[in-house]
């Protein structure tokens, strides 16, 4: 690098520094969050904020930034996120035991309200209890859900017991199981899980089918399948189990017809209609699901939807009498060959009562609450999914897939395949879809909307994470993990929502990681009972209650130290509203001071000659605008008053750096400023521009079109910088170029104040190039490094390119004369064509030719 360009580097990177320093210092005035909180608790919801408790501090404010230590740490309050692994059981990677039993259940689990559970295992009973755990028998801890978090209803209501089995036969696939974590406001915390599929994990399959008379042929072809459906999931684990459900639609008008005939036989061999049944429960009996198929009588119905939906509902809720495993991947699959009702359909029918989303099933299996309440909704299908981890597979004809293919959009979890018309291709369907479920994990989450969860994954790939939720193309005994970014993004407004339960599970999988999650939104110095807590302290002259080092006074006190009253003070007059400039703001004392008795006292700087004042401390000495990194360029210039520079005689501008006076735009022998050619700022002067070029010089003494030494110079520059010119031989250019040695530059621009000329030829070649002169003592030369030449122009390729152009321009002339006479020639051709079609004669006559004899007949012969 040549040594005028590092010079011009160096100043750049100086700049930048110096710029840098004044932006830390004006962020550091106007950007430091901490200052306006006058609570601790305000104070530590506020990112990077800490608390000084120390009961005689004498600093600007109580909230600060921890990096600036105003304050002793043994009275600062500064929490810190923590994370603290409760459960932290092995992932299950060998294969698992088959067998109808999965997990054990006893009494002295969930309870109708609460979220512990025992040694005993999971309970019967969950009601609208809270949230699940992936239970340890030696765990004894009990977790209480918080109103706000969405597991008070997790895992539904009706648990499967009687199963049994041992602790060894438990199935992990998420790991840790357990986290309690502290986390405060806008800081992110990175949590670790891990996930694999175990082998041989079980599988509970439903089979929900319309049996509706148009899906007769495919109950006989799913009842001859059956056994090869089982079959084939057996091949995929060996611990499997088959239930079987059949609906219709809501026994009322306009759905099925009401006449008392229809009620019976709706259609010929056709049972009555009835909106869900639950035939068989979840069972590794093929051989029965096959015969219970078999067995199923349709029914008929009157309008084109079907009442899938409240058959979804009760498939869900009903986990008792359906049997749902609580581990196992369950997929309850839906066929049909129609559109469903929702949500609002049934008021049709005179049904108004919304869908509770309880089992309502009979001893027969029978959905009891058909016709008194309204069908469900989407969301509430959805949420019943997600609580209890289903799997739906929506196994529908052709020509409903696109209808299916949407709502599974709605659904989560869910797939759509097409079946074929008699359902032939039921069984490849299922294991097709149990493989695309199985494949791929996706990771949710029950967080409210105070906390943030953001999922980051490599997924297989092992290389760097990218923000993703869900892997793809796993197979059985691979792990996969995933970062969990938590946010909490701010405090709820009830403090019983400040601890939540929050659930991390795989999309289909019964397993999940529960977050206890503790808000860092409170002090403990501000409740009763902690160190420091006083009530009607001494510090706060008995008049209010001394915590976390200041004091919150009664109502009828206010002030640092509760000194000032009410009653001493106009009534009218507000305390807060005397220390703001105006009622547009909430701040006392611009931030800059606290309130005392309805005055404000400005904040004492560290540095004593940094002052802070004005009636509500929006004014200091230290904020006004720089130059060369000194205030008002320093204080032979002039002196900084709140926020404005006042310059001293002399000096003006913004920052005090110009002269008042013109004397230096004056050229050295008299005349006008800056002779006449430009304007004088700031003590320079500033050259016009004519149509002739620029006036230039220190003063704008030198004409746009005097040459100076420009002539002289020319052809020295030529053969030194270009080796062009007269001189562009070596010799003859070392001979007679001795006086300089010219300085390559980028680009040649004057400086003024060094009074250089600037010079502009162009070359033999038709190249144009600059550069400037200056005599201070001795002559310096800057030249332009690159000359600045026309582009070539390529002759032989324009006269060619002219040639082409004309003989393809002929060619396209000739053709074009080519195709009109073509077309005209064959328009009268055709018509000739027509014209001989048309004649009247045949060629095999004359038409001038007649008869050699003549012919008379007279007419009063009477034949006689």
């Amino acid at each position: 690098m040549i040594p005028g360009s590092k010079a011009i580097l160096l100043a750049i990177v100086l700049a930048a520094v110096l710029g840098q320093i004044d932006g830390q210092k004006a962020g550091k005035l106007t950007q430091n969050p901490c200052g306006a909180k006058d609570k601790c608790h305000t104070c530590i919801q506020t990112e990077s904020c800490a608390w000084c408790m120390q009961p005689d501090f004498k600093g600007q404010s109580r909230c600060f930034q921890h990096s600036s230590k105003v304050c002793p740490e043994e009275f600062v309050w500064n929490p810190d996120t923590s994370e603290q692994i409760l459960l932290n059981k092995n992932l299950t990677l060998a294969s698992v035991a088959g067998g109808s039993s999965a997990i054990g259940y006893g009494a002295g689990g969930y309870g109708a309200g609460g979220a512990g559970y025992g040694a005993a295992g999971y309970g019967a009973g969950g009601g609208a209890g809270g949230g699940y755990l992936s239970g340890s028998s030696s765990s004894s801890s009990h977790y209480h859900s918080s109103s706000s978090s969405s597991m008070s209803s997790s895992y539904g209501s009706e648990y499967s017991a009687g199963w049994s089995a041992s602790s060894s036969s438990e199935i992990v696939q998420i790991k840790p199981q357990s986290v309690k974590l502290k986390l405060r406001i806008n800081q992110k915390h990175d949590l670790k899980v891990s996930y694999t599929q175990a082998e041989g994990y079980p599988v509970d399959l439903y089979y929900l089918m319309d049996l509706s008379k148009s899906m007769e042929d495919d109950k006989e072809k799913l009842s001859a399948l059956g056994d090869k459906l089982s079959e084939t999931m057996k091949s995929i684990t060996s611990n499997f189990r088959l239930g079987f459900g059949s609906f219709v639609d809501k026994v009322l008008m306009p759905y099925v017809s009401t006449i008392p005939k229809n009620l019976q036989e709706p259609c010929p061999k056709c049972d009555a209609p009835y909106g869900y049944r639950n035939i068989m429960g979840l069972s590794t009996d093929t051989y029965r699901f096959s015969n219970e198929v078999k067995d199923a009588a349709v029914s008929g119905n009157l309008d084109a939807p079907e009442g899938g939906f409240d058959a979804i509902m009760q498939a869900i809720a009903c986990r008792q009498q359906v049997g749902w495993r609580e581990q196992a991947r369950r997929l309850l699959v839906f066929s049909t060959d129609a559109g469903f009702h929702y949500a609002g359909d049934g008021k049709l029918g005179g049904v108004i009562a919304p869908n509770d989303g309880e089992c309502h099933l009979n001893s027969q299996g029978m959905y009891t609450h058909s016709v008194l309440q309204d069908y469900p909704s989407i969301s509430q299908i959805n949420q019943k999914v997600k609580e209890n981890a289903i799997n739906i597979i929506f196994a529908v004809t052709s020509n409903q897939f696109s209808v299916y293919e949407k709502l599974k959009g709605h659904i989560q979890g869910s797939s759509a395949a097409v079946l074929s018309n008699d359902s032939s291709n039921v069984v490849d369907l299922v294991k097709e879809e149990y493989a695309k479920i199985s494949s791929s994990v996706e990771m949710k989450d029950n967080a409210t909307g105070d906390v943030k969860i953001t999922y980051f994954s490599s997924c297989l790939t092992g290389g760097p994470e990218i923000q993703t939720s869900k892997c793809d193309n796993l197979t059985v005994g691979q792990q996969v993990s995933f970062t969990a970014q938590i946010q909490v993004l701010k405090c709820p407004e009830d403090p019983r929502d400040w601890t939540q339960h929050i659930q991390i599970y795989p999309v289909g999988i019964n397993e999940s990681m529960l977050i206890q999650l503790e808000m860092l939104c409170a002090c403990p110095c501000e409740q009763p009972g902690s160190t420091g807590y006083e009530v009607h302290s001494r510090h706060c002259n008995n008049f209010g209650t001394f915590m976390c080092g200041i004091c919150d006074c009664d109502e009828h006190h206010f002030g640092n130290s509760c000194e000032c009253s009410v009653s001493d003070m106009n009534s009218t007059i507000n305390n807060d509203a005397s220390c703001r400039a105006d009622n547009t703001t909430t701040t006392d004392c611009s931030g800059r001071g606290n309130c005392v008795c309805g005055a404000c006292e400005c904040f004492k700087r560290s540095n004593p000659e940094e002052v802070v004042s004005g009636p509500f401390c929006e004014c200091d000495n230290f904020s006004c605008e720089r130059n060369k990194n000194q205030l008002c360029s320093g204080p032979d210039h002039g002196t900084c008053d709140c926020g404005r520079c006042i310059c001293k005689p002399g000096w003006t501008g913004t920052s005090c750096a110009c002269q008042a006076s013109n004397d230096t735009c004056m050229p050295p022998g008299g005349g006008e400023i800056c002779s006449g050619h430009g304007v004088c700022e700031c003590g320079v002067c500033k050259c016009a521009v004519n149509e002739q070029g620029r006036y230039s010089g220190r003063h704008c003494e030198k004409c746009p079109t005097c040459s100076g030494r420009c002539q002289e110079l020319k052809d020295c520059v030529q053969c030194q910088m270009y080796h062009t010119g007269v001189l562009k031989d070596v010799n003859d250019c070392a001979r007679n170029c001795t006086t300089f040695t010219p300085i390559g530059v980028e680009k040649v621009e004057i400086d003024e104040r060094k009074d250089e000329q600037m010079c502009t030829f162009f070359d033999e070649d038709d190249c144009r190039f600059e550069f400037k002169y200056s005599e201070q003592g001795e002559l310096i030369v800057h030249a332009q490094e690159e000359k600045e030449c026309p582009p070539k122009v390529f002759m032989l390729g324009i006269v060619l390119g002219v040639i082409a152009a004309i003989v393809l321009v002929g060619l396209a002339i000739l053709l074009l004369w080519k195709l009109l006479t073509t077309i005209h020639d064959r328009r009268e051709f055709a018509r000739f064509e027509k014209e001989r079609m048309n004649a009247k004669w045949d060629t095999g006559e004359n038409p001038i030719y007649k008869q050699a004899t003549s012919t008379f007949k007279n007419p009063m012969y009477a034949g006689k």
